[in-house]
């Protein structure tokens, strides 16, 4: 008899959770919201890395044969990735950090604040309640005016427990595991850090091409009604 089961791996909410769903409705909302260049909304996901050193050199492909990297390898530590998403842009930016402590965080989102999103009036982030995720992060790591003009600019939304995959971050991160991390072996964070950047900028550049087009074809088409 055959007892094999196909499984299907899911995220499965919790039934009548009115915290579940108070949590869900506000980031629903905050997605509703129209683009607000000033005002724009910021997603933000993390997750380790694991570094893999070869032990050998490679022996690259051939006509004959693909690639062939050697079965044996080396742990080389843990890098963390955050991954910052602005949908109604697309817009992506990926940071490496050794750790992923509440300094790490208040760093990687002060580096925002005052650099990408310097112009703006308030940043609104979409993230996880973790414990690192905190307004309370930036006084540790900043002297009290400083942390306090950080602070006042971010209007913090909160995803429900078991419900990150409502995090548009979640995705950008699926897609940056899938795409580039999957079946590589990366050495160092120095590397990790410098393909991942190459990996945004050329996904922010299609957009952005893409998104220009559309709009090229939206005004040509508005040109030539009646």
């Amino acid at each position: 008899m055959n007892t094999k089961r196909n499984l299907e791996y899911w995220v499965i909410p919790p039934k009548a959770n009115a915290e579940f769903a108070a949590h869900m409705e506000d980031v629903l909302e905050v997605y509703s919201r129209p683009y607000d260049p000033k005002v724009p909304v910021l997603c933000m996901d993390e997750q380790p890395i694991q570094l893999v050193e070869e032990t050998r050199p490679p022996i690259p492909a051939a006509r004959e044969h693909p690639k062939r990297v050697d079965y044996e390898y080396k742990r080389a530590g843990v890098a963390n990735v955050f991954m910052f998403a602005e949908p109604l842009a697309c817009w992506r930016e990926v940071m490496i950090r050794t750790h992923k402590t509440k300094l790490d965080w208040a760093i990687a989102m002060a580096m925002l604040l005052e650099g990408h999103y310097a112009d703006c009036d308030k940043v609104i982030v979409v993230c996880d309640n973790l414990n690192t995720h905190t307004i309370g992060a930036f006084y540790e790591v900043f002297e009290p005016s400083r942390a306090r003009e950080f602070v006042s600019r971010i209007e913090f939304h909160y995803t429900p427990k078991h419900g990150s995959w409502l995090n548009i971050a979640e995705n950008e991160l699926s897609c940056l595991t899938s795409q580039f991390v999957s079946g590589r072996r990366i050495g160092s964070e120095e590397e990790l850090r410098e393909e991942t950047t190459a990996w945004h900028n050329e996904i922010n550049a299609t957009r952005h091409r893409l998104a220009d087009e559309n709009r090229r074809r939206t005004h040509q088409t508005n040109i030539h009604l009646p």
